[in-house]
């Protein structure tokens, strides 16, 4: 008993001294930590066995029940007739398939997670990674390494027969945003080019690309006073950014109304009608101003959708709480990264990988959600959505207020969510975005266009008017012809609402359709 009490003790005095210490800075306590990682090593090696021993047996099992069910069901009469056979038929489907069922919803994890959630307490934090960082860099200003000397681990004085330890462009990277958040961009240099010389020599990385890593070099060498290497680094990378987003010229040239223009036989098919959506009760004797704005996809402008009032209430009721947009359909890549440094303020959106709010690089915006039980105004605005679409907005998103100032954007995006973010609407229970309905309730002077990048057209904002436009097709699959932006507010001020409508109660207002697309 006392040897227990003793080997709590030490346990709880090894967990206050290291919880938050600076590993970093005492090889002793490092060396603790090497063992820690090789037994979280093999606990995993025996999680690995052990669900490969789970699958063999499960292997077995279907091996069995594929020979016997390829005999049995070529005289299935015959093979019933006999009572052994009848017997174990009930047997198999009553007892055996719940014993498989069992196995196979085993977790074989639990020993594993359970060691790496009880040693994750002891596991270095941010500043202790940060410290090991600021160490190696002060190694190489003391002892006057380069970069390439220390990323291949032939530091002078090491013993040959110690293992040659490399760092990748990743870890290149990190040393070198480590020194660009302390400021200190002499540093950020030499690492960015540590990294970049090594993805120029042919190593690859899945989590930084060239432009990443060239648009904190360029920044960190201007805030040098070189602004000679600054521009070059500039330039090359916006030859980068100009190969890897072809889509952000077409949607700045959308921008200025240079486009895409309709042949005149297609410009001939577009109309103005007075809709009743079916002799609606509501609008048989007041049948809505409809437009045609686009064929292919088909989008649609209603005029005089809503009044001044209503557009004056939800701006009043938008107003107490608008704030920076969360939103759910970030775009990623180099484009996000160029915007880097001047979006500290910017809007958050729900990343779909890691579920995290993260700052959204391409929305500038504030916006605040209304819900139909807040003001009646909100519930009579989605009840003429629902009647002018016959789509049920029970099951649809809050309405979402947007004010857009001087040089306001969102940046091309889809609202629905594609088939590498099958969960992204997973939390609503609601389905996919089906469709959207877009108000505006201000004109702008100069700017604020709606612009589909994929097929070239421009919806200009004009307040009291709604566009609407489905993302999937009948199909359920997405309609990449959808992708869209808000182009910068020139002059003016920009209020917009959105209303995303989901699949759910859709199922006999919009069939589905046989085809991929419609």
């Amino acid at each position: 008993m006392a040897v227990c009490w003793w080997l709590l003790i030490h346990c709880l005095l090894f967990m206050s001294s290291s919880a938050h210490n600076d590993f970093f800075t005492s090889i002793g306590q490092m060396t603790d930590l090497l063992f820690t990682e090789k037994d979280l090593v093999t606990s995993l090696k025996d999680y690995i066995r052990a669900e490969e021993d789970k699958l063999e047996q499960i292997k077995k099992w279907a091996d069995k029940l594929d020979v016997l069910s390829a005999a049995a069901t070529q005289d299935p009469e015959g093979f019933l007739g006999h009572p052994v056979n009848a017997f174990k038929l009930m047997k198999r489907l009553n007892t055996e398939w719940g014993e498989l069922e069992n196995l196979v919803l085993t977790d074989m994890s639990d020993v594993f997670i359970s060691n790496l959630t009880i040693q994750r307490q002891y596991f270095p934090n941010d500043d202790d990674q940060t410290g090991a960082a600021k160490a190696l860099m002060r190694l190489q200003d003391t002892y006057q390494l380069d970069t390439n000397t220390i990323s291949s681990g032939q530091l002078p004085g090491q013993h040959r027969l110690l293992q040659q330890t490399t760092l990748a462009v990743d870890d290149c990277f990190d040393l070198g945003k480590v020194a660009y958040l302390e400021a200190d961009y002499y540093h950020t240099e030499l690492w960015m080019v540590q990294a970049l010389n090594q993805l120029d020599q042919g190593e690859t990385s899945s989590t930084v690309d060239p432009v990443t890593i060239l648009d904190y070099l360029s920044y960190s060498v201007y805030q040098q006073g070189e602004l000679e290497r600054a521009l070059q680094f500039t330039k090359r990378l916006l030859e980068l950014v100009d190969d890897y987003l072809p889509e952000r010229k077409t949607y700045e040239k959308l921008c200025r109304g240079v486009g895409i223009r309709m042949t005149p036989r297609r410009q001939s098919r577009l109309f103005c009608r007075y809709y009743d959506n079916n002799h609606h009760p509501r609008y048989v004797i007041g049948p809505v101003k409809e437009e045609d704005e686009w064929d292919r996809p088909r989008i649609v402008r209603y005029h005089d959708i809503v009044t001044e009032k209503e557009m004056e209430r939800v701006k009043e009721l938008a107003k107490p709480r608008l704030r920076r947009a969360t939103i759910s359909n970030p775009i990623t890549g180099a484009l996000e990264t160029a915007h880097y440094r001047i979006s500290k303020r910017r809007a958050t959106v729900h990343d779909p990988q890691t579920g995290k709010l993260t700052t959204a690089h391409y929305r500038v915006s504030k916006s605040a959600w209304l819900g139909a039980f807040e003001h009646p105004v909100v519930d009579t605005i989605n009840q003429r959505i629902e009647d002018v679409t016959g789509l049920d907005v029970t099951t649809a998103e809050d309405l979402q207020v947007a004010n857009y100032g001087v040089g306001g954007q969102y940046e091309p995006h889809f609202d629905f969510g594609r088939k590498d973010e099958p969960d992204a609407f997973e939390e609503l229970g609601t389905g996919n975005r089906i469709a959207t309905w877009l108000l505006y309730m201000s004109d702008v002077q100069a700017g604020g266009a709606t612009v589909f990048t994929d097929v070239g057209a421009a919806v200009q904002p004009k307040k009291g008017t709604a566009v609407f436009w489905y993302n999937l097709h009948p199909s359920g699959e997405g309609d990449y012809r959808t992708r869209h932006a808000a182009c910068p507010v020139l002059v003016g001020n920009k209020w917009v609402s959105n209303k995303w409508i989901h699949e759910r109660g859709q199922e006999f207002r919009r069939r589905c359709g046989l085809q991929d697309t419609d």
